[in-house]
């Protein structure tokens, strides 16, 4: 059972029912109910407080949650009492993710770059921290989740900073994190039975617009994977494996996802963690479930913390991610009407529907802000890419709008 909504159930669901099993999805959020239901049962919260009556009357192995949120619900404890497998840590291992302090302490303990980062809890202390250190920094939420007050806000300059602090919201706090520039990519692995597993290494297109300008938006515009079991560019090996005394002390199973920087000086530069995640990713998720032969095996066998020996499919070594994003995003504030959505031929690739629904006259509608997620794989880059453009420019909704140059910069990993 996926829990979640739009495109991440939709995608989910479907690499995992094209590979055997039989899926279904408990609805978190008030929006985009049409494309889980492509892929099997759909169950309202609304309906159901909670999903874990559903998980015994629908024999269920295991739950996919979409959000780290699922550990604050009131049914969390039962769940994972119930004996369902979980494909998320708990307890104490999701401190990584959840507490952006705690995962700054881990590096400096384990002796992984970090940026220079502070902690304050209102203006007067950020403001302080930043006369005292004046730099850039990017403003985050000090504890992680979709609902938080700040939503990353990434300045360039210390202008831009002090500017920003006048206007954040100060109900948690903020985390200040020192700007280190745009040279990011990320690494996600499993982690199963005291063991770290590569899967791929990954880059996101976070900016709205072309030539990585504009806001940094709510989820990326695109993305690229690379299949990297042997982690071809040491993101695992500097950034994920010095950790592996503290994810066998908490008994971490599930998946980790690292973002980071590479600094340039002194070459040849060194990576730099900004962030964990203990998700295997909105977009990247779904090209790393069609990569692996038996992707619901090796879902099974790490949410029971058991060995694994990963399989990928031969012809599928890279995947490219696009994202229709719909009138008025990433201005969130700004609503658009339900438009029509057409579809010009038939798609050779993954298509994902996120807010999108059924007209009464069977056609189908944009509901808002993000609409599709158009997905490639290959056994090149440049065909990935070729084929996701190929398959998009098939999809029109007035207002809308793609990156039309997802590749060009940022990769490979380390490059800006």
């Amino acid at each position: 059972m996926v829990l979640g909504v739009g495109s991440f159930a939709h995608s989910i669901g479907a690499a995992l029912g094209d590979a055997g099993a039989r899926v279904s999805t408990y609805l978190t959020r008030p929006y985009g109910h049409y494309s889980p239901s492509l892929v099997g049962k759909t169950f309202s919260r609304e309906a159901h407080p909670s999903p874990v009556p559903l998980l015994r009357e629908n024999q269920v192995d295991f739950v996919i949650p979409q959000s780290i949120d699922w550990a604050w619900q009131p049914w969390a404890g039962e769940l994972e009492k119930s004996g369902v497998g979980i494909f998320s840590p708990t307890g104490e291992g999701m401190r990584i993710e959840r507490e952006r302090d705690f995962a700054r302490e881990l590096c400096t303990k384990y002796q992984i770059r970090f940026p220079q980062s502070y902690v304050a809890s209102n203006r007067i202390e950020a403001e302080k921290i930043l006369a005292q250190h004046p730099r850039p920094f990017v403003i985050k939420n000090p504890l992680c989740s979709p609902t938080s007050p700040v939503h990353t806000i990434l300045c360039e300059t210390v202008s831009d900073t002090r500017a920003w602090l006048r206007n954040v919201n100060y109900a948690e706090g903020v985390f200040l994190q020192e700007y280190l520039g745009r040279a990011e990519a990320g690494h996600i692995a499993l982690i199963s039975g005291g063991e770290i597993y590569s899967l791929v290494t990954n880059q996101e297109y976070k900016y709205a617009f072309n030539g990585n300008l504009g806001i940094v938006a709510g989820a990326p515009l695109g993305g690229l994977v690379e299949r990297d079991e042997h982690d071809k560019y040491g993101l695992a090996r500097e950034l994920l494996h010095p950790l592996l005394p503290w994810f066998r002390k908490v008994k971490y199973y599930g998946p980790i996802q690292v973002t980071a920087i590479k600094v340039p000086a002194p070459a040849p530069g060194r990576w730099h963690v900004i962030e964990y995640n203990i998700r295997i990713g909105v977009t990247s998720g779904p090209m790393i479930l069609r990569m692996l032969k038996n992707p619901v095996e090796v879902i099974r066998k790490t949410t029971r913390n058991e060995k694994l020996s990963l399989e990928f499919n031969d012809d599928l070594n890279f995947g490219c991610s696009l994202t229709l994003a719909g009138y008025g995003y990433p201005f969130t504030q700004v609503r658009g009407p339900h438009l029509p959505l057409e579809v010009d031929g038939k798609f050779d690739c993954d298509v994902w529907w996120n807010e999108v629904a059924r007209a009464a006259d069977d056609s189908l509608v944009a509901t808002g802000h993000r609409i599709a997620d158009v997905i490639a794989l290959a056994p090149g880059l440049d065909a990935a890419i070729a084929k996701a453009y190929a398959n998009i420019c098939k999809l029109r909704v007035v207002g809308s709008y793609y990156r039309t140059d997802v590749g060009e910069s940022l990769w490979p990993p380390g490059t800006v």
